[in-house]
């Protein structure tokens, strides 16, 4: 895992990329990130029903204002964090501040590791465990890295990147249905 100086020297060979760099958001091993007020959720969260991995599902699209808004428990919060960041030759790593998972606030179900290659804003998948108000530009997670081997093919130059994205795209939902697309079977 790269240090605070680590992390700068990075940055300064252009391996890793963070748009807006505050340097107070800088830890000694991480740097934190805030929340976007983009916030999207699926409609089944409000009108019932089931996902389906197969197709590209229905989304409730809304933003969040500095009065906050509440998060309720059993309804999967997809959210976007402000800063845009590419990676090279490093992996990245997203994880939640533990003073937010200290109020049952969760950041992401599974997908905590990006890949050497990734650009994009970090798409947040946010659960709560009970009722809880939340605002905009709040520190909501921190990004480490880890040091790589030789890396043959990083996630930018992957035709199934699906998941690259640029600045300002916002919140992106679930591309798994791209998998059955073409040549691509399970």
């Amino acid at each position: 895992m790269l240090s605070d100086k680590e992390i700068l020297q990075e940055i300064e060979k252009g391996n890793i990329v963070i748009d807006p760099f505050e340097r107070k958001n800088l830890g000694s091993n991480s740097y934190d990130v805030t929340l976007s007020k983009k916030f999207k959720t699926y409609d089944i969260a409000y009108i019932g029903g089931d996902l389906d991995i197969k197709k590209k599902n229905e989304l409730y699209e809304f933003e969040i204002n500095d009065k906050g808004y509440r998060l309720l428990p059993n309804i999967l919060y997809l959210a976007v964090t402000n800063e845009y960041t590419e990676t090279y030759n490093l992996a990245p790593m997203i994880n939640g501040r533990s003073s937010l998972g200290r109020l049952g606030l969760s950041i992401h179900q599974t997908a905590g590791f990006g890949d050497a290659g990734f650009k994009g804003q970090w798409t947040l998948e946010i659960t709560v465990i009970h009722p809880i108000i939340i605002y905009p530009d709040i520190r909501i997670a921190q990004v480490c890295w880890f040091k790589l081997g030789e890396v043959l093919t990083s996630y930018d130059k992957k035709i199934s990147a699906k998941y690259n994205a640029s600045k300002n795209e916002g919140v992106i939902e679930s591309r798994i249905y791209k998998d059955l697309q073409g040549d691509n079977k399970w």
